[in-house]
């Protein structure tokens, strides 16, 4: 397998005193919540609200609630493609820790979780885009979606990943609004009741290139499913207290994003069409600009293409044809 590429990990504490780095994409969950006058307060908000969901489900041995607290780690992930150039920031997830404050241990949770990438936002808001200007039907580009698939599957491949992480990455998403999904009699203790799509999205599609299978599940007083995406058996590869820091920290950032879903004031039905218009929902203490999250997105893909795409393409090109 060619693999010139050269993989830089680093990671930041996101607590109350979190500010994002100069090269966070700005539509990043985390970066977004810590911002304007009241980020302080909406890091406190948000970290109280994982914190209390992972009690709620973590129930056993823990009468009063507060047995563990969750921390989270920031990992960036920076492309060397050589080394005289500037490192382009490829990839951001997030980590999480467990601390049992009974036992006075700090457990490894998952890697993974939220999921941005500067070369998705090319791909989705100005290739997806300009494929499809004056045209009267939607299509995909061909190979589309292959460069990014095959970044992040040589970086999950990489000694730097390795090094730094026991266990393969679980991305937890929001359910497609376009979408309806079924549920079935399967049930987990931890991750839920599972649901089943009438059919596979651009999404998936687009994670599958990642090497990432999906299953979605509605985890115990949740209202909405979630989306995880993995490698290997989500059901039997981690334990329950890795898969409740997942639930509990996207549950969270889900219900300060998508409140219309996932803080909805009524549980999802069997059969669930996701509605992002639904205005029986409660809105959390969390101060949140979604409109110019969407606007972000198109400046972030315009900024792939012009440090990553176009300057690296020869090589870009060159490394995927012979990336096995």
């Amino acid at each position: 397998m060619s693999n010139d590429f050269k993989f830089a990990v680093n990671s930041i504490a996101f607590d109350e005193n979190y500010q994002p780095a100069d090269s966070t994409r700005a539509t990043t969950n985390f970066a977004n919540l810590a911002r304007g006058e009241s980020r302080q307060q909406n890091l406190r908000n948000a970290l109280t609200m994982i914190d209390n969901r992972f009690n709620a489900l973590a129930n056993w041995d823990n009468p009063k609630a507060n047995r563990y607290s969750v921390e989270l780690e920031i990992i960036s992930v920076d492309l060397d493609i050589d080394s005289n150039a500037d490192r382009f920031p490829t990839i951001e997830i997030l980590k999480t820790y467990i601390v049992d404050h009974k036992t006075k241990q700090r457990i490894e949770g998952i890697v993974g979780n939220n999921f941005s990438s500067y070369v998705r936002d090319y791909d989705f808001s100005i290739l997806l885009l300009e494929h499809n200007k004056d045209k009267a039907g939607f299509s995909v580009p061909e190979n589309f979606g292959d460069l990014h698939g095959k970044l992040f599957k040589c970086f999950v491949e990489s000694e730097a990943y390795k090094q730094n992480f026991a266990k393969l990455p679980v991305i937890c998403l929001s359910v497609s609004d376009n979408k309806t999904y079924h549920q079935t009699e399967n049930q987990h203790p931890i991750l839920g009741v599972e649901y089943l799509p009438n059919e596979s999205s651009l999404t998936e599609q687009y994670f599958k290139k990642m090497g990432l299978k999906v299953r979605y599940f509605m985890p115990p007083n949740s209202v909405a499913p979630l989306a995880f995406f993995f490698f290997g058996d989500l059901l039997n590869d981690y334990t329950n207290l890795e898969l409740i820091s997942t639930i509990s920290t996207m549950e969270t950032f889900q219900k300060i994003y998508r409140p219309e879903i996932y803080n909805a004031n009524a549980s999802a039905a069997k059969s669930y069409k996701p509605d992002l218009k639904n205005s029986d929902h409660s809105v959390t203490q969390i101060v949140y600009d979604r409109e110019e999250r969407s606007q972000l997105a198109k400046k972030q893909g315009k900024f792939a293409e012009e440090v990553f795409i176009k300057p690296y393409q020869d090589i870009l090109e060159q490394w995927s044809a012979n990336y096995a």
